[in-house]
């Protein structure tokens, strides 16, 4: 179980989130994953808490399965190596602002000279054009910028910071790797390789989906609490007596009996599909106050009779031991070396023919340094004058 993307060598340059989640996806389908860092310039994953055995339960997770090489590559024979190592890992992610690889003689185009089959993938906050191409940014300026943020939140109480990295995650990690993958299609065909621009504000701009396209083709402006999907009308979340949740999705009309049913309302079931914003006010007030009138106890055992689009909001302690998660097994035991085994969220993909069990855990910086040296050819005395030279920091 070598797994899918076991023919691919990639070399990560990337740091924080983004690009690592990209990479540990491609690592756990069996890519050849090798991250270049910085001896002098820590990912500052790497000191996030919290911490297990001493190293950042966020930096295990999201660099295990890749080996690190330490490379300053301000320094000329660093650059020559990372020329070495292009002719074999013909893909690179990057997560620099546009320009910084070329300033450090590893850009695009100085790669692609040595292996025109090198398809280089760019991570950046706005893209590599652009008047913000060279701009700062986080995951809430893109998310803010890309208009996500206007009709995320509650009408009296305005946007509220997501609990996930939405623009990281499905705009650089996933959109990174489709954009990888897809140049890698092409090139069995063309020979080719390519660069990647992807920008995590257009990425994000781009999951607007039924509200874009809504503004789009008929001029009609999303914002908080006025579509079906974002609290305008009853499908959300209500407040047990005990002060839990349970969210609401019963769209469909036969979803819709059987709820109102359940609460013991259902001549509210008719009332789910009008249009107009105050019935929709009207329902969710009367649903709101059948939901609290007990605890949440009493509505799981109501609900898990149902086939209804009703679901508790678990807590991710919770989550994390709900069957249909552990039957899934998306949770997995990572080894460490002279410490116990870490449990770590598992690669969400399922193939017929299997995944490999997850190696090790993220490593030190430079771990891997003279064995992959070593694959290149280079020779004990060639690795220690590199050492002297202080290219690996």
């Amino acid at each position: 179980m070598s797994g899918p993307l076991s023919s691919l060598k990639v070399l990560d340059f990337s740091t924080l989130l983004p690009g690592p989640f990209a990479s540990l996806l491609l690592a756990d389908m069996g890519a050849d994953v090798l991250r270049v860092e910085s001896p002098t310039r820590m990912d500052l994953v790497r000191v996030l808490p919290p911490h297990d055995g001493g190293t950042s339960t966020s930096h295990a997770y999201l660099n295990r399965n890749k080996r690190s090489i330490a490379l300053d590559l301000k320094r000329a024979e660093a650059v020559e190596v990372v020329k070495q190592l292009v002719r074999e890992y013909d893909i690179v992610l990057e997560q620099f602002r546009p320009g910084v690889m070329d300033k450090l003689g590893v850009g695009y185009e100085a790669l692609k000279a040595i292996n025109p089959r090198l398809i280089y993938v760019s991570i950046t906050g706005y893209g590599q054009s652009g008047p913000y191409r060279d701009r700062a940014g986080h995951d809430i300026n893109y998310l803010a910028l890309a208009g996500i943020a206007s009709y995320t939140g509650r009408a009296d109480s305005g946007p509220l910071p997501l609990g996930v990295q939405l623009a990281d995650l499905a705009g650089g990690s996933l959109h990174g790797v489709i954009g990888l993958l897809a140049a890698v299609v092409q090139r069995q065909v063309s020979g080719q390789g390519q660069q990647v621009d992807v920008s995590m504000t257009d990425c994000a701009f781009s999951l607007h989906g039924m509200a874009g396209a809504g503004y789009l083709g008929a001029a009609v402006e999303p914002d908080m609490e006025n579509q079906a999907l974002n609290g305008g009308s009853f499908y959300d979340y209500y407040r047990t007596r005990d002060g839990r949740w349970f969210s609401v999705g019963s769209l469909e009309p036969q979803f819709m009996q059987q709820f109102c049913a359940a609460i013991g309302r259902p001549e509210l079931a008719a009332r789910g599909l009008s249009p107009k914003a105050d019935d929709q006010r009207a329902l969710k007030r009367e649903i709101e106050i059948e939901i609290e009138k007990r605890d949440f106890a009493e509505w799981s055992e109501v609900f898990a009779a149902l086939d209804a689009c009703v679901e508790p909001m678990l807590p991710l302690s919770e989550a994390v031991a709900h069957p249909q998660i552990r039957s899934r097994e998306l949770v997995v035991e990572v080894p460490r070396e002279a410490l116990p085994a870490q449990a770590q969220l598992a690669c969400p993909l399922k193939f017929s023919d299997g995944l490999a069990p997850p190696r090790h855990v993220g490593a030190a910086v430079g771990a891997h340094t003279e064995q992959v040296l070593q694959e290149l050819g280079y020779d004990a005395e060639r690795i220690a004058a590199l050492r002297e030279a202080r290219v690996f920091g």
